[in-house]
C-alpha cells in the first residue's frame, strides 16, 4: 500500500494537482492512517518516508514529520468510519473555484459520484490547523469529496483508486462549471427529483463509495 500511495501522489503531481510537495494522501490503517510526509517532493518519495499517525496525531511509524495537514485528515477519519483513503489536491480549476468560496451545484449528473446534489464548499481556515480539520469534516459530511475555501480539493474513498478518481472528477467538473460561468451562460441545474434517479442509476454501474 506505501508503494500506492506514492504512485497516486506522483500522479497527481504530474497532473498539476499536487505540484511538488502540495496536497497530500493517506490510506487508513488499523492504529490510525499512513500519510505522505511533509516537505518533501514526490518524484523524491520513498515508502520510507511515508509516516503512520494515530487519530490523536502521536507518530505511529516513521522517522519525517507527516503532511501539515495530518489533522484534516485525521478528523474526516474519525468522523467517517467508511473511509479508507483521503486524497487532498490544489488541483487549479477545482482550487479557482474554492477561491470564489463556490461549490459546485448540480448542473451535472457526475456531481452524484461525490455522494449527493452538491459538492459543497467548506469555511475558510487556515491551513494546517484544527479549525481547517473541523470545517472540512463539517462540509465532506455526507459527501465524499468537498472543497476548501481559498485552498483546494478533499475526496475519500472505499480505496485509494476511488479516491483518486473521484478528486481528477472534481477537478473536471469544476473546469466545466467556471467554462459556463465564463462563457456567460446560466447553467441549468437538475432538480431534487432528477439527481435521486442520477443516484439510483449510479447504484448500478458506477458507483465509488
Amino acid at each position: 500500500m506505501g508503494q500506492d500511495i506514492i504512485d497516486c501522489a506522483r500522479r497527481m503531481d504530474a497532473l498539476g494537482f499536487m505540484p511538488s510537495k502540495s496536497g497530500n494522501v493517506s490510506v487508513r490503517t488499523e492504529g490510525g492512517f499512513r500519510i505522505t510526509p511533509s516537505g518533501l517532493p514526490y518524484a523524491a518519495l520513498t515508502e520510507a518516508d511515508l509516516v503512520e499517525v494515530a487519530l490523536d496525531g502521536h507518530v505511529l511509524h516513521g522517522h519525517r514529520r507527516p503532511s501539515s495537514e495530518w489533522r484534516l485528515h485525521a478528523a474526516i477519519y474519525a468522523a467517517r468510519p467508511e473511509a479508507k483513503a483521503l486524497v487532498h489536491t490544489h488541483s487549479p480549476r477545482a482550487t479557482a473555484l474554492s477561491c470564489a468560496r463556490r461549490g459546485l451545484p448540480p448542473f451535472h449528473y457526475m456531481i452524484a459520484l461525490a455522494g449527493g446534489d452538491d459538492i459543497p464548499c467548506s469555511g475558510y481556515a487556515t491551513f494546517g490547523t484544527q479549525e481547517l480539520a473541523e470545517a472540512a469534516a463539517v462540509a465532506i459530511a455526507g459527501r465524499r469529496a468537498c472543497l476548501l475555501a481559498n485552498h483546494g480539493v478533499v475526496a475519500i474513498g472505499s480505496g485509494l483508486a476511488a479516491a483518486e478518481t473521484l478528486a481528477r472528477e472534481v477537478e473536471n467538473l469544476a473546469s466545466e462549471y467556471l467554462d459556463l460561468l465564463q462563457a456567460g451562460l446560466e447553467p441549468v441545474l437538475l432538480t431534487a427529483e432528477e439527481m435521486v434517479a442520477v443516484t439510483a442509476q449510479f447504484g448500478g454501474y458506477g458507483r465509488l463509495d
